[in-house]
């Protein structure tokens, strides 16, 4: 099947610049990475047709290259076209950057350099409770990763040997190819850009340098965190290649719904429901608190449902400072059911009793509507 255009591919023009080029393939990279599309194996040929086209199109010379031979000009031994993780390094640290804000693909280097390469940034997921969230709390969490191989120290390579430098490319981990007024990179194919080869492979590992094991790790859950809250734990990602830098853990949190308060920031918000009698007559009523205990609020005769009250300092600790939210109390006024006979007498004579003094906001609305229906044409006529 032919190759897709790679303007087509970042859907550039011809004439696009660096900074549309590279606008454009950040946007892309992200819709199809993998961890956004897992299972996708569409979205998976999607990135690496991006990944190729951008690795091409970024430089001056392939691009130069490929505006002139087209999809010819890397075939045949050509190179330039990505045909590796070690080649897309840089590559990738953008889209970390942009997916996570920055700093997850920081720091890592090309597969050559010793063979070494930096392992894979991990992410967990964890839940907590609102009231785990309010006090913050020390958790344990255990992770099936990869760590460095004990038996070779990360080499790869049984132990008592060492890897050896490649004798395609002389250790370089990239070979170069003329082709006319060009000189074009490619990773080497024999060692897939590492520099080094493994002739006698370590027992434990195959040559990886690395096993996978279940670790324990303790993570600090600040006080204050909010739901999608990302903590970093540097060096406890997947252990690097052949003795490479370990990548990060990012532990991304949310929050349980809670049977009583909804939050908005550092402010929670709670509905509590009173008697007919308490909005009328006045009275206290004991809430519960966010820290665990209860307070009581007043409240004044004659309230109405859905009125509000606010408790100063009683909301969710704002992170990294010695500052709290507030706590709304929302009452809602709740109409008695299943009365006796002689609570709908009792009701019955109040009704009686009652005036527009006493439900003045009924009686100005209706007072509003028997206007309304007198005003209007042709009404009395």
């Amino acid at each position: 099947m032919a190759k897709r255009d790679y303007y087509e591919t970042l859907g550039c023009d011809r004439g696009a610049d660096e900074t549309v080029l590279k606008t454009s393939y950040r946007k892309l990279a992200m819709k199809w990475h993998p961890d956004r599309n897992q299972g996708d194996a569409e979205a998976e040929i999607r990135f690496k047709e991006v990944n190729e086209a951008y690795e091409v199109l970024k430089d001056p010379q392939k691009r130069a290259a490929y505006d002139r031979f087209g999809h010819a000009a890397f075939e045949n031994g050509g190179g330039g076209g990505p045909s590796g993780f070690g080649d897309m390094a840089s590559t990738f640290a953008d889209i970390f950057d942009d997916l996570f804000g920055g700093g997850m693909g920081r720091g890592r280097g090309g597969a050559a350099g010793g063979g070494r390469g930096r392992g894979a940034d991990l992410r967990y997921n964890m839940e907590i409770t609102l009231e785990e969230a309010f006090s913050g709390k020390t958790a344990q969490i255990k992770i099936p990763t990869s760590v460095t191989c004990e038996a070779c120290s990360g080499s790869g390579a049984k132990p008592g040997t060492q890897p050896k430098a490649c004798r395609t490319c002389g250790g370089a981990g990239k070979i170069r190819h003329a082709q006319g007024f060009f000189t074009l990179e490619r990773t080497c194919p024999t060692c897939q850009g590492r520099g080094s080869v493994i002739e006698d492979p370590c027992g434990a590992c195959g040559g990886a340098g690395r096993v996978t094991r279940e670790r324990t790790l303790s993570v600090q859950i600040p006080a204050g965190v909010e739901d999608g809250t990302r903590i970093r734990l540097g060096g406890e990602g997947e252990a690097g290649v052949r003795g490479g830098a370990a990548g990060d853990l990012y532990i991304f949190l949310s929050i349980e719904p809670h049977a009583f308060f909804q939050r908005e920031g550092a402010d929670l918000y709670c509905r509590v429901p009173i008697s007919m009698v308490t909005a009328a007559l006045g009275g206290q009523v004991e809430v519960p608190t966010i820290d665990g205990d209860k307070t009581k609020v007043k409240i004044p005769e004659g309230t109405q449902s859905q009125k509000r009250f606010r408790l100063s300092g009683k909301g969710m600790p704002i992170l990294r400072t010695r500052s709290h939210g507030d706590m709304y109390v929302q009452v809602v006024v709740e109409t008695p059911q299943k009365l006796t006979k002689r609570q709908k007498e009792l009701l019955a004579e109040f009704d009686k009793e009652s005036s527009g003094e006493t439900h003045p906001e009924s009686a100005g609305f209706f007072s509003k509507v028997k206007e309304f229906f007198q005003g209007a044409p042709g009404e009395g006529a």
